[in-house]
């Protein structure tokens, strides 16, 4: 696609995004009414509960007998369409959480697939692929394959047979793109994967990287075959207003195992205090229906506003969508880090600050992040961030509410026409 504009000044900016606005009606009416039906899933679960007041409160020391722990694990387990869950502040991110159900799965001598090409970066020293000295899965003696994506980005399904020659104890599925540029899996892509792999392995554990993804569609990955799934809850599940957290949820002793690494063995998920903070647990999971459609609304408009300046975006805007990530090739470090400071500027919280490329832990390169949200990187709110290195793709995902998202994008806009024209 050719590139028409770096990008519009503000009151161009503004027109721009007002039109695009417009031309989205139908599809942000359709995203808004599909809250009913997630939403209607999140009451049903809290009735099937009986939850109460009395659930908001924990208890002290090890957690033992916690009535609102118990509770909020199988009202998560009823949403995610799962035979069981484990909700815990204990888990300090999606990939504390996917960690913990890889190596309370896996054993010395097993082998991991991954389907999906090179899973998200922060992963790549769990696994073993980056790192040493630190315990990952490789120095405990588990093999791994990776089964590359076909040139258009999707899960090679015509080799998965002999990828799965070897004996291999799970297969892991990343339904997100993570920081790729293919299409996120829908959930009937990774239900006929499962089914694939059952076919071909019965004894694979299927397990799948449900982050960014919970509540865009009608079923998640457990309702379609998935044995396993893991995220995280400031993304979102947690409704904008969880402190911090993840779940793994599937079956009961699949979710146990994993459990079992968070804790110790013969612990397992009867340990674990809430900090008296599930009443935001239970109250995000309630928001989050409204949140994921404000956030997939947001991602349509960012879609529509730079594909319409010439940018290649992904997924293109309207499309069915699997999570709420939007990514959008920018081509430059300069307009990635103009972007990101635009972003930041127009955030609730820090928008004083100056996003600058940096080292984070757990990733391969440098990144330009902003998110400047109320929960410390919050994915839910609204964000964006992109690994310096080519072709410099800015993903953007979150939003309590589209306005802001489009308030954003007036201040990128007019940054990306101040630039001098890149090389």
């Amino acid at each position: 696609m050719e590139q028409v504009l770096p990008g519009l000044g503000e009151a161009a900016g503004h027109g721009a995004i007002a039109a695009a606005l417009e031309r989205l009606a139908p599809v942000a009416a359709r995203r808004t009414a599909d809250v009913r039906p997630r939403l209607a899933r999140v009451l049903d679960a809290f009735t099937a509960e009986r939850l109460g007041v009395h659930h908001f409160a924990s208890v002290s020391g090890y957690g033992h007998g916690d009535l609102g722990r118990q509770v909020l694990d199988r009202v998560f387990a009823r949403v995610l369409q799962a035979e069981a869950a484990a909700v815990r502040l204990q888990f300090v991110s999606g990939t504390h959480a996917i960690t913990a159900a890889l190596f309370g799965v896996l054993r010395p001598g097993d082998r991991l697939l991954a389907l999906t090409g090179r899973p998200y970066d922060t992963l790549e020293e769990v696994i073993g692929l980056r790192g040493r000295g630190q315990g990952s899965l490789a120095e405990f003696g588990i093999t791994y394959g990776e089964l590359p994506l076909t040139e258009g980005g999707e899960v090679d399904e015509a080799s998965l047979e002999d990828a799965l020659a070897p004996p291999t104890r799970m297969v892991l599925i990343q339904r997100s793109c993570g920081y790729s540029w293919r299409p996120s899996l829908p959930v009937a892509t990774i239900g006929r994967l499962c089914e694939r792999v059952k076919a071909l392995r019965p004894d694979c554990v299927c397990f799948v990287d449900n982050c960014y993804g919970e509540l865009v569609q009608e079923l998640e990955p457990t309702a379609v075959g998935a044995d396993l799934i893991a995220g995280s809850l400031i993304k979102n599940l947690g409704g904008t207003i969880a402190p911090t957290g993840g779940y793994v949820a599937g079956q009961r002793e699949l979710v146990e195992m994993a459990c079992c690494r968070l804790t110790a063995p013969g612990i397992g998920g009867e340990g674990g205090t809430g900090f008296d903070l599930y009443r935001l647990l239970f109250q995000g999971l309630f928001l989050a229906p409204q949140m994921v459609a404000e956030a997939l609304i947001g991602a349509d408009l960012v879609a529509e506003v730079f594909g319409g300046l010439g940018y290649p975006v992904n997924p293109a805007p309207g499309a069915e969508r699997s999570d709420v990530i939007q990514a959008v090739r920018l081509g430059h470090p300069d307009r990635l880090i103009a972007v990101c400071r635009a972003f930041q500027q127009a955030s609730p919280v820090g928008a004083y600050l100056d996003p600058v490329p940096a080292p984070m832990p757990g990733y391969a390169s440098d990144l330009v992040m902003a998110g400047g949200t109320f929960i410390d990187g919050s994915t839910s709110e609204f964000s964006a961030d992109g690994p310096l290195r080519e072709p410099y793709v800015l993903y953007a995902q979150g939003g309590t509410h589209h306005g802001h998202v489009a308030l954003a994008l007036e201040r990128a806009l007019a940054a990306l026409a101040a630039l001098p024209e890149a090389d």
